[in-house]
């Protein structure tokens, strides 16, 4: 059956530009799924998206006017309900063919197969294919349905009466094989041939089409309009890099901004703009955020990074002399500057100190009390956090309130009394005027404004640092006092919220408690902190000891921190069996993670792993079913056959080398040191019966098969990976 290639598109009203990618792929897909399914379009039928701030359109290979036939098989009803004892069809077969458009004469011509509990009828018969009016109007209802879109509209058609709901208001149609109109009909509208260009620019209107495929090319020509989004998005980064090549500088790489500017224009034109040097004294940040969130502009940078006075604007027009165009976004962007100026000196009139009082009166949530709440909070997790470390060193007799601080240990005195400092800051920009109009700054400015105050540059990098990480992918913090500060504030959150009963379900995490889980995996994990991850929630718990309603979980929350790591492993390209096999032993030192894994990779590679990994799987279920609690001890005296008396010995030279690794960390030779007990441990099994009669050898044995147990499980649960 011959076919033609099928263009359609919908005009509308200028769609919401932060959306227009993700629609103009779904509006594609779909309609294209929809013909393929039906069987208009064949399955190699290539498609391709088009979306502009005014239209979204389809162009898709291989269309047919009309689907092949399909064949269809429909069950009846079992052979003893449809054939009488003469084998004619029974009044109930008759009706059920009726209503499927047969009768009696197809009764010979029926199929009977059995269905594994009776002899069944089937009818087989050819459903006539779709039309492709009728297939393509099936399709364009789903494609709209589908659209991912943000907010409807309803608005009233050309008759005064009728009204429909859509994203925005659609104005025309376009529908054409090759160079048929196929009739539809969709939101008020009726298909054909013409559609509308550029507001200003275009060199034709209406643009009329003879042929699907002149499509992108006749609107461009005609219409001055670049139909395609990945094409249009191209020629911006292209002239947004001549430009600024021209100017001196390099445009600011946002790829979200990108795509927006993408979305609001048809026929791009990149102009070069400046404002007047005096702005630069305000924080480059807030600069480059009041260009680029206001006025979709493209800051320029020096070679270093700096922000310059000048910036990069994508006008949907390009007049002869553009000189009008400049100066009007140069005096429309010079008010904003403007106003971050004034912020920026206002902010700095009073102290981040002196705000602090504020946060009082700013609610965090209604359960956990007010932000100045949460801060007492952080800085006493801070405490903890800093105890935890100092233990960790051997200096048992510092206490972050001890009196011999100073006196005793001055380094890490001053990096406990700097981390209070930051986390008692932390939140104090949230109350500037800076932070007020862009939330987006907070922390960012917390820092500039500690500067200001003449804090040192250790506590504003982590006031501006307690934030992170804030995204998959972001830097920790820099520091040891940025860290136990940024560890703090998220093990707040997590617990606080924990212990409220707001604990993430499905894809519901308004507190982005999934997020912050990383955040402390991370900086547990990549830091090396010698902090045991139980000891660091028990001890974050006593900030909430006065909360009304608080209920302690740490145990629940360990689990939440846990199967985040295994998810965040498993991503970073870790199998699961080796995942399981080291999570699931819960290490408490995050940091040794990585070298736990290493060893149990290498340990997979040993000929002597799959046995040992088999045997450990069978200890551990001999072990779970015996009666109590089964001691990793054994009674030599009681210790007959040749195979359990060699697995006690191998146990006795090979536990100590396992074990000596083990305490220093050398967790790939802990591991491969087990590689000698694979034969002895064959052999046991081979040869002893642990479940003997007498009840005294029978424990004794068990104990052994617990002694075996515990050596083969302080790395990893090698039992995971067994098949």
């Amino acid at each position: 059956m011959s076919s033609k290639n099928l263009l359609v598109e919908l005009f509308v009203e200028e769609l919401p530009p932060k959306a227009l990618k993700k629609l103009g792929e779904v509006f594609a897909a779909t309609l294209a799924t929809s013909l393929k399914t039906t069987g208009l379009a064949a399955s190699t039928a290539a498609v391709t998206a088009y979306a502009s701030p005014r239209r979204l359109a389809a162009h898709v290979t291989e269309v047919a006017a009309v689907a092949a036939d399909k064949p269809v098989v429909q069950k009846l009803m079992p052979v003893a309900v449809g054939l009488d004892a003469a084998g004619n069809a029974t009044p109930a077969l008759l009706k059920k063919l009726a209503a499927l458009g047969a009768d009696a004469s197809c009764v010979p011509n029926l199929r009977r197969e059995n269905d594994g509990k009776a002899d069944v009828l089937f009818y087989e018969s050819l459903a006539k294919g779709a039309t492709l009016s009728e297939g393509l109007q099936k399709a364009l209802e789903a494609a709209l349905a589908a659209l991912p879109i943000p907010k409807v509209m309803t608005y009233q058609l050309q008759d005064g009466w009728s009204s429909v709901n859509f994203v925005r208001p659609a104005h025309g149609l376009v529908a054409l094989h090759g160079s048929d109109i196929v009739p539809l009909a969709i939101l008020g509208l009726n298909s054909g041939r013409e559609t509308h260009g550029h507001r200003f620019e275009a060199v034709v209107d209406p643009v009329v089409f003879a042929h699907a495929d002149e499509y992108a090319t006749k609107l461009a020509t005609d219409g001055a309009v670049i139909a395609s989004f990945a094409e249009r998005r191209a020629e911006i980064a292209r002239q947004l890099e001549a430009a600024a090549a021209k100017a001196g500088g390099k445009p600011i790489d946002d790829d979200a901004l990108l795509d927006e500017v993408t979305a609001l224009v048809e026929r791009p034109n990149v102009l070069i703009g400046q404002f007047e040097e005096e702005f630069l004294a305000v924080p480059q940040e807030c600069l480059i955020l009041t260009m680029k969130a206001n006025q979709k502009y493209f800051p320029l940078l020096d070679a270093a990074g700096k922000l310059t006075n000048k910036f990069l604007v994508v006008s949907n027009i390009s007049p002869e002399d553009a000189s009008a165009v400049i100066g009007g976004n140069e005096r429309v962007v010079r008010p904003r500057l403007a106003d971050a100026k004034f912020f920026f000196d206002q902010d700095r009139k009073k102290s981040l100190e002196s705000r602090v009082i504020g946060l009082s009166k700013v609610v965090y949530h209604n359960k956990l009390g007010t932000q100045g709440d949460r801060v007492n909070r952080v800085t006493t997790i801070v405490d903890a956090i800093t105890s935890l470390l100092a233990r960790a060193e051997k200096h048992y007799d510092l206490l972050p309130q001890g009196p011999q601080i100073e006196e005793n240990h001055p380094e890490l005195s001053k990096t406990w009394k700097a981390s209070r400092t930051a986390s008692l800051l932390a939140k104090a920009d949230l109350l500037t005027d800076m932070v007020g109009e862009f939330p987006e700054l907070q922390g960012i400015m917390g820092r500039y404004y500690a500067l200001h105050d003449g804090l040192s540059a250790e506590i504003a990098d982590a006031i501006e640092d307690h934030y992170k990480p804030r995204f998959a992918g972001d830097s920790l913090p820099r520091g040891v006092v940025g860290t136990i500060a940024a560890l703090a504030d998220k093990l707040e959150t997590l617990v606080g919220m924990f212990g409220i009963g707001q604990i993430p379900t499905g894809d519901r995490d308004p507190f982005a408690l999934r997020r912050h889980a990383l955040g402390v995996i991370r900086m547990l994990s990549e830091n090396n902190l010698p902090i045991g991850l139980d000891h660091l929630l028990y001890q974050a718990e006593f900030a909430f000891m006065n909360i009304d309603g608080f209920k302690s979980n740490p145990a629940q929350l360990a689990d939440f921190i846990y199967d985040r790591l295994a998810g965040s492993l498993r991503e970073q390209g870790y199998s699961a069996q080796e995942v399981d096999a080291v999570v699931s032993q819960r290490p408490q030192r995050l940091g040794d993670i990585p070298k736990r894994l290493a060893a149990v990779r290498a340990f997979s590679a040993l000929p002597e792993a799959a046995a040992l990994a088999a045997a450990n799987k069978r200890v551990g279920n001999i072990l779970k079913k015996a009666e109590g609690t089964v001691e990793p001890t054994v009674d030599n005296a009681l210790l007959k056959e040749a195979p359990e008396i060699a697995l006690h010995d191998a146990l006795v030279d090979v536990v100590p080398q396992a074990d000596a690794a083990f305490v220093t960390g050398d967790y790939a030779e802990s591991l491969q040191a087990l590689a000698a007990l694979r034969a002895p441990v064959d052999a046991f099994f081979d040869g002893v019966m642990v479940n003997a009669d007498d009840p005294a050898l029978r424990a004794n044995r068990l104990g052994l098969l617990a002694k075996l147990h515990v050596a083969m499980n302080k790395v990893a649960d090698i039992s995971k990976l067994s098949a």
